[in-house]
C-alpha cells in the first residue's frame, strides 16, 4: 500500500528530529541552524590547541610536547574533514 505525502513527510520529519534535533527545532523556529555536519567549532578549538602546544614543543625543546602537538593536530584535521563519514551504530552480536 502506498503512503500518501503526508505520511512521508511526517515520517521525514521524526527521522530528522530524532538524527539532529537541534537543527529540526530551529528549523521549526524559523531560524534554522547549521546542520551537525557543518558544525566544526569544537575541531577548531582542538586544533588551535594542538598549535600552541606544538609551538610550545618547539620553544622548548621538549619532544614530548612536540608529538604531543602533533598527534592533536592530526586528530584535529581528521575532524575537519568535509568528507568524514558517521560511524553507523551497531548491535552487539549476542542481541
Amino acid at each position: 500500500m502506498p503512503q500518501s505525502d503526508d505520511e512521508r513527510l511526517v515520517a521525514l520529519e521524526a527521522r530528522l528530529a530524532r538524527d539532529d534535533p537541534r537543527f529540526a527545532e530551529a528549523l521549526s523556529a524559523g531560524r534554522p541552524a547549521p546542520p551537525r555536519e557543518y558544525r566544526r567549532t569544537g575541531a577548531w578549538w582542538m586544533l588551535l590547541g594542538a598549535v600552541a602546544v606544538l609551538v610550545t614543543g618547539v620553544a622548548l625543546a621538549d619532544g614530548l610536547l612536540i608529538a604531543t602537538g602533533l598527534v592533536l593536530a592530526g586528530i584535529a584535521v581528521q575532524l575537519l574533514d568535509p568528507h568524514r563519514t558517521r560511524p553507523e551504530r551497531r548491535l552487539p552480536p549476542f542481541l
